[in-house]
C-alpha cells in the first residue's frame, strides 16, 4: 500500500473514530458512515495538519475519491 495512503488512513481512523476503517484509492464519501459535509471539513483540516500542506477550496471541491486526495497530497508534498 502507498505510504501516503497508509498515513491518510490513520487520519481517517482518527477523524471518524473507527480503528477498523480501511480506505483504498477507490473509497468515496458514500463508502464511509458519517462522512457528511461537516466531517469532510474536519477531515481536510486534519489532513492539512498531518501532511503540512494547504488546499484551495477548488481543489477540495473537485475530489471524488480517496485516491484523488492521495494524488493531491503527493503533488503538494513534492512541490
Amino acid at each position: 500500500m502507498d505510504e501516503t495512503l497508509v498515513q491518510l488512513n490513520d487520519v481517517f481512523q482518527e477523524v471518524f473514530d473507527d480503528d477498523e476503517l480501511l480506505t483504498t484509492r477507490a473509497t468515496t464519501a458514500a463508502d464511509v458512515e458519517d462522512w457528511d459535509s461537516l466531517m469532510h471539513v474536519t477531515l481536510i483540516v486534519n489532513v492539512e495538519k498531518e501532511f503540512g500542506v494547504r488546499f484551495l477550496s477548488s481543489e477540495v471541491a473537485g475530489l471524488k475519491s480517496v485516491g484523488e486526495l492521495v494524488d493531491l497530497i503527493d503533488s503538494k508534498v513534492a512541490s
